[in-house]
């Protein structure tokens, strides 16, 4: 079966994703759990130590707390109040930690630092993972054994107010919520009043016994304008007045001989420099945690907050409240906490905590004997016993004392070990999804591979042996032996796989696949690998006689992309991944200038070419051609390369990214802030205009008409959002969400994507006008450039100026008149879009997404255009250079079919190697905690990369294709005509 390299590629990518897709389903680690009962009780405690007797009771010391009140402040950073600026942020806070009845400590969150992994943190005590990212937009309810779920099955009342996610999480738990969205960021001020409303008649009343408030404000402020903001310091006044007030009221609650209460204020995650969260630095893992409790001793000065893990709060609360601690729970109690009671009790309390340790440790470690921590659990118990023994005889002497200290040592040695033990285990990983999605992933890179010489060959087709291999005696072989496999694995494996959970009709389809494909690629193989036909028609490699050759700019590219794939195996090189990328950026325009300077100055002319011009042009047939012209035409071509290497330069020091040198100041902090702002406002509409220079050129008027008042309607967006000025703008204006404004822009980004899909559609039925399908690409290209500059914030629009510029100067002087081929103009385009991706700020790092774009518009929250907004604002550097490849290559008329196979042919490697890649080390380095936490995220990138790829082959593809495109105009025809029917 003969194939275009078009189709070719972008099924290959189709079936990529889904391969994908299946490796993360296996991979995404299921949490630790224990695999006894669902949740733990008070009957299932165990007894106290006791040596030579039977065992004592299952006592419980007494709860250290009647009422507990927990004020959770979302992006609560920990020097916000232990830090310099703490006495100023939050004056009443940092009195209390440093002379009142306080327990100070920095909280270590673990990544992925956002609100929904971290809320099960604090309830189950367990280490989320990754894929808690995703269910973050939508958090089902939680059934895991949980502190909440413990309250409630002990009668403890509990109200909330505040994030939602809490009460989707825990459906039917609380007495009474009040749950605010936690994704509209725009709003930072409603949505903390829709909390502190319910405060003063909540406080007054005592039919609770446990509150909680979550703050959502400081985090979207963090979003909006990074944690220097002027509205941080309003923000965190705001919350020490709420502390305060619900310090004063539990004060005057306290009665006399009865227990006293337990404030405690904590952050679920930090903020990172720029404002955002979800990754690992110092900034967003360490959180305050005070607790406040008149069980505990007045401090007398400022002291170093200890060092705890967020987790350790869990059984903390459980064993304060008279509790279970929640069975799947890593964290240990932290020991301040237990200072008051007494030694019996504190023993007690480290005793309960062990025994739970130990027997999650026993459930999901095979040598858990050989672990250090269970062996000293195990002597301390022991030792325990002992004691208990003489205090129950009577023994009051110093002796009993020492050793009572000594037990408890033990036990906080034994407590740490376990919960790091526990700690480095992510999770149990699905390895037959894991597998599965493997080979198949790189199956269909080696079919890429063995399909290069026809898909980069001059027809541009590939001849898959499909129907000979589906007849073939090995295929049905293969498949016998596969779904043996199968049926081998599923009954003997100790846990779930999801394969397993499949219906037969799709094993044996996915089967029958897998054997198909691996039977294409040895029949692949077995005609390329000796000898192979030889490829007739062009090639877009150089080529000597009948020998394959490269050039020096081809052997760059090959270079560049492979090397940067292997790099890619350290963590350092994927933190910074950047500077490999700026690296090969700059060689790449280099090199070019050596072609350019090699074409315009080395070449040798034959005695009958001085007449004819230097650069070939459309106009280079009339003699009257102006000599100048061509002159100004080669020093623009001269001068792209340098340019492109200062624009390149610029935009480096726009945005600060990678983990190393993040925090450090660049240009756009200094653009952002408030002295600054009438110098962005010059900017913006400086390159605001510059914008509509570049693209309108090949619009049509109307489409230019509604460029050019989007554009106006992106200023004053970002004017309403206070992020620049009008020059009659007063001062004193307080800033609003932009709503109208944005949706004034809404309206013309529409109607020119509108407008540019018309002309497509009206190019496949007029097949001869080439020019109207070009202008409805170019039309289309220009919506998305409109709807980029709106989701861009203000400093980020010279990303978007320069990325316009480079591809204008490179399209009109470079690829076309050097004549770079297909292949070899996609590669650039590749690695322009991936340096692009880098210029806007981001990074292979969570806390760098700006969720803020995804609710320019809304006025609340959407979750569909939320997340379509947020990844198109994240990958516009790699969507625009697509993008612009599509419309560059299908205005190449005289090789336009061949361009775009050998295009969509090359997107398809570039983005399968590194897939690929980064499947094998995630899977060899998923043990590894930290490790694992830098590249799990560039796999979801990659994986995101991958998709986008597969569109926009897939678009390429139904605009080449006559098939294909008359059944997409024809599905679109019935969609435009149909509105004006009525």
């Amino acid at each position: 079966m003969r194939v275009r390299s078009s189709v070719f590629a972008s099924f290959v990518l189709v079936f990529e994703v889904i391969g994908v897709a299946l490796f993360l389903r296996g991979f995404f680690p299921v949490p630790l759990k224990s695999s006894f009962s669902s949740n733990n009780k008070l009957s299932d405690l165990p007894a106290e130590p006791l040596t030579g007797s039977p065992p004592n009771s299952s006592r419980l010391p007494q709860p250290l707390f009647t009422r507990v009140v927990v004020m959770l402040v979302d992006a609560l950073r920990e020097d916000f109040v232990f830090g310099a600026n703490g006495r100023r942020y939050m004056p009443y806070t940092r009195h209390l930690v440093e002379r009142g009845s306080t327990h100070s400590f920095v909280a270590k969150a673990r990544p992925p630092t956002v609100t929904m992994p971290r809320i099960k943190a604090l309830t189950t005590g367990t280490i989320p993972g990754f894929i808690d990212v995703v269910m973050n937009l939508n958090s089902p309810a939680l059934l895991e054994d949980n502190l909440i779920w413990q309250a409630k099955t002990a009668g403890k009342k509990m109200v909330f107010y505040g994030d939602d996610t809490w009460v989707r999480l825990f459906p039917k738990h609380f007495m009474e919520y009040d749950g605010t969205t936690s994704f509209f960021v725009s709003d930072y001020t409603e949505v903390d009043n829709n909390v502190t409303r319910h405060l003063d008649s909540t406080l007054k009343r005592d039919d609770w016994d446990i509150l909680i408030l979550h703050y959502l404000g400081l985090d979207h402020i963090g979003h909006i304008s990074g944690p220097h903001s002027s509205l941080i310091q309003p923000k965190l006044l705001e919350m020490d007045d709420i502390l305060k007030k619900i310090h004063s009221a539990l004060i005057s609650k306290e009665a006399e001989g009865s227990l006293p209460y337990l404030l405690v204020l904590c952050g679920d995650h930090g903020m990172s420099e720029t404002g955002s969260h979800g990754g690992s630095s110092e900034p967003e893992v360490n959180t305050p945690l005070v607790l406040i409790s008149p069980a505990f001793k007045r401090k007398v000065g400022m002291e170093k907050p200890g060092v705890v893990e967020q987790v350790d709060l869990t059984p903390t609360l459980a064993l304060g409240l008279g509790l279970p601690i929640s069975q799947n729970s890593v964290g240990r109690v932290i020991p301040g906490v237990l200072e008051e009671t007494s030694l019996r009790d504190q023993l007690r309390f480290l005793h309960l905590n062990g025994h739970q340790l130990s027997c999650l440790l026993k459930d999901s470690t095979p040598d858990y004997e050989k672990e250090a921590g269970f062996e000293q659990f195990r002597v301390a118990e022991k030792a325990h016993g002992s004691w208990m023994k003489l205090f129950l005889e009577g023994n009051t002497s110093e002796v009993l004392n020492n050793m009572g200290k000594k037990v408890l040592k033990q036990y906080l040695e034994a407590l740490a070990g376990m919960s790091s033990a526990l700690s480095r285990q992510l999770g149990k990983y699905d390895m037959y999804s894991m597998v599965a999605g493997m080979v198949f992933v790189f199956q269909l890179l080696l079919v890429l591979l063995l399909a290069m010489p026809e898909a980069l060959s001059g027809e541009a087709a590939v001849d898959l042996p499909v129907l000979s291999v589906l007849l073939s005696l090995p295929f049905y072989l293969l498949c016998l032996l596969l779904a043996s496999v199968h049926v081998l694995v599923c009954t003997s494996a100790e846990s779930s796989c999801y394969f397993c959970s499949l219906s037969w009709g799709l094993v044996f389809a996915a089967v029958a696949f897998y054997s198909a494909m691996f039977c294409i690629l040895v029949s692949m193989a077995t005609r390329r690998l000796p000898l192979g036909p030889k490829i007739h028609g062009r090639s877009p490699v150089r080529s000597s006689g009948s020998e394959w050759s490269l050039s020096e700019l081809d052997a760059l590219l090959l270079a560049g992309t492979v090397g940067h794939t292997l790099s890619l195996a350290a963590s350092s090189f994927v933190e910074e991944e950047h500077q490999t990328w700026y690296f090969l950026l700059n060689t790449l325009c280099l090199a070019v200038f050596q072609d350019v300077c090699r074409k315009y100055f080395r070449e040798q002319r034959g005695p009958g070419d001085e007449d004819e011009p230097i650069l070939p042009s459309k106009d280079c047939h009339s003699p009257a051609h102006p000599k100048a012209e061509i002159y100004s035409e080669r020093w623009l071509a001269l001068a792209t390369p340098p340019f492109t290497l200062v624009c390149c330069r610029l935009l480096r020091s726009l945005n600060q990214t990678g983990v190393q040198w993040a925090h450090l100041p660049d240009v756009g902090h200094w653009l952002n802030s408030s002295e600054h702002r009438t110098v962005l406002s010059l900017l913006a509409a400086f390159c605001l205009v510059l914008i509509y220079l570049l693209v309108q050129r090949r619009c049509s008027w109307v489409s230019k008409v509604a460029l050019a008042l989007g554009l106006l309607g992106v200023y004053s967006y970002r004017a309403a959002v206070g992020n620049v000025l009008f020059p009659w703008q007063h001062s004193g204006r307080t800033t609003s969400k932009g709503t109208v404004e944005a949706r004034f822009v809404y309206v013309f980004i529409l109607g020119i994507l509108f407008t540019g899909t018309k002309d497509l559609l009206r190019s496949q039925i007029n097949t001869a006008n080439a020019k109207l399908k070009s202008r409805g690409l170019w039309e289309i290209y220009s919506g998305l450039v409109l709807l980029v500059s709106l989701l861009f914030r203000a400093h980020n629009l010279p990303v978007l100026c320069c990325c316009l510029l480079i591809q204008t100067l490179m399209a009109q002087f470079i690829w076309k008149k050097l004549h770079y081929d297909a292949a070899q103009t996609t590669i650039m385009h590749y690695w322009f879009g991936q340096a692009f991706f880098y210029f806007q700020g981001n990074s292979n790092n969570i806390a760098t997404v700006d969720i803020s774009v995804g609710f320019v518009g809304l006025e609340s929250y959407v979750e569909a255009p939320a997340v379509f907004l947020t990844a198109l604002s994240t990958y516009a550097g790699p969507l625009l250079w697509a993008c612009h490849l599509v419309c560059h290559l299908s205005s190449e008329r005289d090789r336009s079919p061949v361009a775009v196979g050998h295009g969509c042919y090359c997107l398809a490697l570039l983005r399968s190697v590194p897939a690929a890649a980064y499947i094998v080390l995630v899977t060899a380095l998923r043990y590894h905690l930290f490790i694992w936490s830098v590249f799990s995220p560039k796999l979801l990138y990659e994986s995101m990369h991958l998709l986008l790829t597969a569109g926009v082959c897939l678009f390429f593809n139904t605009m080449e294709q006559s098939h294909s495109s008359r059944f997409f105009s024809n599905c679109w025809t019935v969609i435009l005509v149909t509105p004006h029917l009525f």
